[in-house]
């Protein structure tokens, strides 16, 4: 009886080992990737990797039995979009294609006093990678606008003149809308929202200037609402 005891045990263990390895298996046939593009505002300047957006995201998603595997992040501090073009070449992830793609670049062009038609020009190219890499879906990428740093106590503490700020990255941004709607990206407005917090103690990080992770949350969840809406996979 002992035998037949111990050969029914292993006969269910091994039953429920394979059970357990295909229920694995098809999580990971159904987790997503993820490619987040950008500047300062996506790699999280000031926070911690578990802050910035891209990974506020994934954990949302998650907790939606949505997962999506930790997100590539091809971002610094300071890239202009010529920058990040010559980044993401350096990167070697051409070729590579992923299930979602963002793309939020352009204050540093804006804070560096150049053209909006330059701009335009550059972001088209960057937003055509973006659709390349969601495997030629514009559908599966979503396009963030740039947040208005002239609010931020970095802003006011050297006397920048906010008004002219905020005319620049409007502009900025109503270019950046045009190419996103023409070539039929989701698009994230997360600018009007800033420009009501960003002065906050509690929305800026350590160096008075980029956003805490409490900003960040809110975009998280701007963008899985999208996602989970409005992108089939």
């Amino acid at each position: 009886m002992k035998s037949i005891a111990l050969i029914i045990l292993i006969i269910s263990s091994l039953y429920l080992g394979c059970i357990e390895k295909e229920k694995t298996a098809k999580m990971e046939e159904k987790s997503y990737t993820y490619l987040a593009l950008g500047d300062s505002y996506t790699i999280g300047e000031g926070v911690e990797e578990s802050g910035r957006y891209p990974n506020q995201a994934v954990e949302i998603w998650k907790s939606n039995n949505l997962i999506f595997k930790d997100p590539t992040i091809i971002a610094k501090t300071g890239w202009t979009t010529d920058e990040l073009d010559k980044g993401i070449n350096d990167t070697g992830v051409e070729g590579k294609t992923y299930d979602l793609v963002t793309l939020l670049i352009g204050v540093n062009n804006q804070y560096r006093g150049r053209t909006v038609s330059d701009y335009e020009v550059e972001f088209r190219k960057m937003l055509t990678k973006a659709i390349k890499f969601a495997k030629g879906d514009p559908k599966h990428v979503v396009v963030i606008s740039i947040p208005d740093w002239g609010v931020t106590p970095f802003a006011a503490n050297r006397g920048t003149d906010s008004e002219k700020v905020a005319k620049e990255i409007d502009a900025y941004n109503a270019a950046k809308k045009s190419i996103s709607t023409e070539m039929g990206v989701h698009y994230i407005d997360i600018t009007d929202e800033y420009r009501k917090i960003g002065a906050l103690p509690e929305m800026v990080v350590e160096d008075k200037l980029h956003p805490s992770a409490l900003v960040y949350k809110s975009w998280a969840e701007k963008l899985t609402k999208i996602v989970s809406e409005e992108m089939v996979f």
